[in-house]
């Protein structure tokens, strides 16, 4: 076997490889990815070191609903993901701080953790940018013996 045919199938070698990993890298930043939580602020829905699976389809065409989980950029450290539910959509009226009540501006959702005596969240830091939004959580995918789907409430 010559260098040239050696050289042809490195090549591809090469170009599958890339073709891969750019199939992956378009699946996990535009449909879905894997992600594991952690913190008690979901508990008892969701503990630490689940992984859930996710999908970036339904943030992007602007269909969140009320009960969704998702995963977004921590409104006060961005270089942190939180897991959370929104609680209001823009126009709701909702519970903030000291239980003043206000309303969700246009753009915004209320996120709150499941467990409220634990969970810093839109109580602490307001109404939330629909822009930092990453992703809906569909399912629980590990421990395996919790594997769920993770509707609304």
């Amino acid at each position: 076997m010559g260098f040239a045919k050696i050289f042809a199938k490195t090549i591809g070698f090469a170009g599958y490889a890339l073709q891969y990993a750019c199939f992956t890298h378009c699946t996990f930043e535009y449909v879905g990815d894997f992600v594991m939580c952690s913190g008690p602020s979901m508990e008892p829905t969701l503990e630490t070191n689940n992984i859930l699976f996710t999908e970036h389809i339904t943030p992007r065409m602007q269909r969140l609903r009320r009960g969704d989980i998702i995963i977004a950029r921590c409104p006060t450290n961005p270089k942190q993901n939180i897991c959370k539910r929104i609680t209001g959509l823009p126009g709701d009226k909702v519970r903030g701080h000291f239980r003043r009540s206000q309303y969700v501006p246009r753009g915004h959702v209320w996120l709150e953790g499941d467990n409220s005596g634990n969970s810093s969240d839109s109580r602490v830091y307001g109404p939330v940018p629909q822009g930092l939004i990453r992703s809906r959580v569909v399912c629980r995918v590990w421990p395996l013996d919790k594997i769920s789907t993770l509707s609304q409430i």
